[in-house]
């Protein structure tokens, strides 16, 4: 039996593509990465009617490969640039795609299979850069995008006669309804939404994501994981002061601190917890009270007492809230330079 090796990111696309080579009795190995900046892999959430395929995850295997630091490297300085935002689309494919290849040569399998629709993404689903992706990762003629192959040049398992063209696809642009229509032809019940699924494509989280590579390029999981959650203030280039919105952010702030963080909350009230990383002083100490009063639920009182825990110890300080002028000039997001709520 052929065999083939699927890059499969949880969306309607690469489900398609798959289901697509398996209706021609082809095996089927998936494969997912794990990255910091993945927003969710939801692979299992895919339900198919009676088509003969499983009902859990449509008839193939998905393997997860966690590509943290190699991502996180790539991210800091990608060959082929950035997108609109911190998305290095480019050098993201190629990345997978060399992934791809390592699985396709330890499991014996012909081929790579992708999602990828011609036209789709301005950057990384245009013909001649799909090219260049499978010439820099190494796999010209071994990936085969069944949504758009009648749009594309011959691949090697469709010349090999593993893969008949004629049951492909010539899926072009960005409208969702050749999918739609598919799926229902496949017996798809549900399927995620169409969404980036990468946090590089938000421009919230990217505009914080400059703030940390300008002032930290040794940045690395930890400090990923903490850009996901929270207000974010830059208090020096050595210094950053983190608020968490509810108990959830509060409990992982807490999760990822380490013993050089400081931690404070307001006593006796509601309170955020507020993490302090980095060069930290008496100064920056008071700045981080003031901000977790702010957002406390004791903001309307002219003073508060902040519990601060630190390396040295733990102690109590009497502290009022910080003023829209300290907010505005500090947070880390793309309200700066603009009136911030309180």
């Amino acid at each position: 039996m052929a065999k083939a090796v699927a890059l499969f990111s949880g969306g309607l696309d690469s489900a398609l593509a798959i289901l697509t080579i398996l209706k021609q009795g082809i095996d089927v190995k998936a494969l997912s990465f794990l990255t910091p900046f993945n927003t969710s892999i939801s692979g299992t959430s895919l339900q198919v009617s009676n088509g003969g395929f499983s009902s859990n995850q449509c008839g193939f295997d998905v393997q997860i490969r966690h590509l943290e630091e190699t991502f996180i490297d790539m991210v800091k300085n990608p060959k082929f640039g950035y997108g609109k935002n911190m998305n290095p689309c480019i050098d993201c494919r190629i990345l997978m795609l060399k992934e791809a290849k390592l699985l396709m040569d330890e499991t014996g399998a012909d081929f790579i299979i992708t999602g990828e629709v011609l036209g789709q993404r301005p950057m990384s689903q245009r013909r001649d850069t799909l090219k260049r992706i499978d010439r820099e990762a190494g796999v010209k003629g071994s990936v085969l995008r069944p949504l758009s192959a009648k749009l594309l040049d011959v691949t090697i398992p469709e010349a090999g006669g593993i893969v008949s063209r004629d049951v492909l696809h010539d899926f072009r642009g960005r409208s969702r309804k050749p999918q739609i229509d598919l799926a229902r032809e496949f017996g798809l019940m549900h399927y995620p939404a169409p969404a980036g699924g990468c946090l590089l494509t938000e421009p919230i989280f990217s505009h914080k994501l400059k703030d940390l590579l300008a002032h930290n390029q040794d940045s690395g999981v930890r400090d990923i994981a903490l850009l996901k959650v929270g207000r974010h203030f830059r208090f020096s280039p050595e210094c950053k002061i983190i608020v968490g919105r509810d108990r959830k952010e509060n409990e992982i702030l807490e999760s990822l601190a380490v013993s050089s963080d400081c931690m404070i909350t307001i006593e006796g009230y509601g309170s955020p917890t507020t993490l302090v990383s980095g060069a930290i002083n008496d100064e920056a100490l008071r700045i981080a009270a003031s901000l977790c009063a702010r957002y406390s639920d004791a903001k309307e009182l002219p003073h508060v007492q902040a519990r601060v825990i630190t390396q040295k110890g733990t102690y109590s300080t009497r502290i009022s809230r910080a003023s829209n002028e300290i907010v505005e000039a500090l947070r880390i997001d793309r309200t700066r330079g603009k009136r911030v709520k309180a």
